[in-house]
């Protein structure tokens, strides 16, 4: 199984963090965010779309009042399917 990239979002921007996802993921074509941080969960839909997210589990955006928090969970939902 490939082992997904996810950066640590600690001590980012979103628009620093999402752009480094989309750099990493830019054969799947995901969108880069808009400069207006209110849209992250439409953004993060998007990366939960990339099918090595979605046979990871990640979890819904729609769940967490900020992106930090939602980011945090989906390093630790990549990080314990890649140590299984």
């Amino acid at each position: 199984m490939p082992i997904s990239l996810v950066y640590d979002p600690r001590y980012h921007t979103f628009q620093s963090w999402a752009s480094l996802m989309c750099e990493a993921y830019s054969g799947q074509q995901l969108q880069i965010p808009s400069d207006n941080e209110d849209e992250w969960k439409s953004w993060a839909v998007g990366l939960n779309a990339i099918d090595i997210f979605t046979n990871n589990a990640i979890p819904d955006p729609y769940q967490f009042e900020n992106w930090q928090d939602w980011a945090a969970m989906v390093v630790n939902v990549v990080n314990q399917r890649t140590e299984e």
